[in-house]
């Protein structure tokens, strides 16, 4: 899937500065010493720092994941809860807004994942938690509203052609990414 959402995007003439927090050996650990920075809105960890200027650069943020246990994996969870530091990515909004987004260039976020749960179930049944933890949660309360999700289910009971048409889909929505 990241191969597919990375040609659609560069043939359309998009730079991708990529996040790979697997390769990066991110921990996703929030351990004592990280919360009482956190807790003065600072940074220890030089890796978060870094994907902290990268956020800050960015103008389009595209998570990809699968959906474990109808949630996002907790290397995201963890990416959330430390690179997302009050008075670096926002600060606390007057005026009934939660947040103020410090992400000067964000436009929009997307979300591309697969699972094996029908989209009805997930909706209706689970109540969208994804979307209620990234976008609801987060996002918009930062004052982020271009937000879209693109989900694939079922992926495992479909066969290689199947699949690599899902892909194809995918490819060509993100070249149309503006």
């Amino acid at each position: 899937m990241l191969a597919a959402v990375t040609r659609g995007l560069k043939s359309s003439g998009h730079t991708i500065d990529l996040i790979d927090l697997h390769e990066d050996c991110f921990n996703p650990v929030t351990t004592a010493e990280d919360l009482v920075a956190w807790r003065q809105r600072k940074t220890i960890d030089p890796l978060v720092a870094d994907y902290q200027q990268r956020l800050i650069a960015a103008d389009r943020i595209i998570f990809l994941f699968p959906i474990w246990w109808e949630a996002m994996p907790a290397m995201t969870k963890g990416f959330l809860d430390k690179v997302f530091v009050k008075e670096t990515i926002y600060t606390e909004g007057k005026g009934g807004k939660p947040f103020i987004s410090l992400l000067p260039n964000l436009k929009a976020v997307n979300l591309l994942t697969v699972m094996s749960t029908p989209n009805f179930f997930y909706r209706y049944f689970f109540g969208n938690p994804i979307t209620k933890i990234l976008f609801r949660g987060t996002f918009r309360k930062m004052g982020v509203h271009k937000l879209r999700w693109h989900n694939f289910t079922g992926m495992e009971r479909r066969s290689l052609e199947e699949r690599q048409r899902f892909l194809v889909k995918a490819e060509r929505r993100f070249a149309k990414l503006s």
